[in-house]
Order: structure tokens, then C-alpha cells, then sequence
């Protein structure tokens, strides 16, 4: 566990128009509560995108023919160097508006939520067998609760 704030750059990148998107401040918040503790220094790049750059970049990197709410790229370092790189976290703005409407959340609840999410993924969390998903799940409603935003699995 680290003390004191962390040293945040976080590059919000819109790929679409913004209206109806929230503010680069909002995603700057949600990662500094995902990191808070954690880490000291973060750099990050966050990028909103369409659904046919989300399917795209899906379809790239996984293999998977559609767009998905969030996708996280893990920095690459060389071994032997010190940066303070996190990686890229991508949002697909239609299918997080259309999750939130079908799930009755509120938008800004759910887009922290995917932050915070994607955040984790950059530091090494996974939720491939239950227990992760579950410690992972965890952590995610602790931090939300943090932000004064409800449980996103009820």
C-alpha cells in the first residue's frame, strides 16, 4: 500500500463528439480512486470511441467480432526500465450508453464503473476463474463506494 496522492497524467482522447460524454475530469477522478493506494505515479491514455472503432480494435486484439464496453492495453516496458506507463484503457461510448439504459444505471455510475474497471486490468487484476472475479468485484465496489456510487453488480 503507497500514501499520499497519486502523481496522475491521464490523456482523455474523444473519438466521437463529446455531447452526452462526461468530462475528461470525471474519467481523471475515477482513475485517481483506482489508483489511490496502489500506486504513486500513473501515466494513462483513456480513448471514447464508436461502435465501429470498439468492434475494430475488439476484433484486433481478441478476436472478437463486436464492440465491448471496455478494453484495456497493458504498457509494454522493457525489462531493466522504470516508467511510470500504465496503458491505454478504450470505451465504447454506444455500447456503455446502451448497457446503462438496459441495466437502469445511471450513465456517469456506469462509465465510472468501466474506468475503475479497465484501471484494474492496467495493474494486473483479471477475472478469469471466480475467485479473481470475485476479489476483483470487490475491490471495484469498495472504490465506487468511495465515489459515493453504488454497487454496479445489484
Amino acid at each position: 500500500m503507497t500514501r499520499g496522492p497519486v502523481q496522475l497524467d491521464v490523456a482523455v482522447s474523444y473519438g466521437l463528439p463529446r455531447k452526452g460524454l462526461p468530462a475528461a475530469t470525471s474519467f481523471r477522478r475515477w482513475v485517481a480512486a483506482a489508483l489511490e493506494g496502489r500506486i504513486l505515479r500513473a501515466d494513462l491514455c483513456l480513448r471514447l470511441v464508436d461502435e465501429r472503432e470498439g468492434r475494430s480494435l475488439n476484433r484486433h486484439y481478441r478476436g472478437k467480432n463486436h464492440a465491448t464496453n471496455v478494453l484495456s492495453f497493458p504498457a509494454e516496458i522493457p525489462e531493466g526500465v522504470t516508467l511510470p506507463l500504465l496503458g491505454d484503457i478504450v470505451l465504447c461510448a454506444p455500447v456503455v450508453a446502451r448497457e446503462a439504459r438496459e441495466q437502469h444505471k445511471p450513465l456517469s455510475a456506469h462509465y465510472a464503473h468501466l474506468t475503475v474497471h479497465g484501471v484494474l486490468h492496467l495493474l494486473g487484476l483479471d477475472h478469469d476463474d471466480a475467485r479473481e472475479a470475485e476479489a476483483m468485484e470487490a475491490l471495484e465496489r469498495h472504490i465506487l463506494a468511495g465515489l459515493g456510487l453504488p454497487d454496479p453488480y445489484r
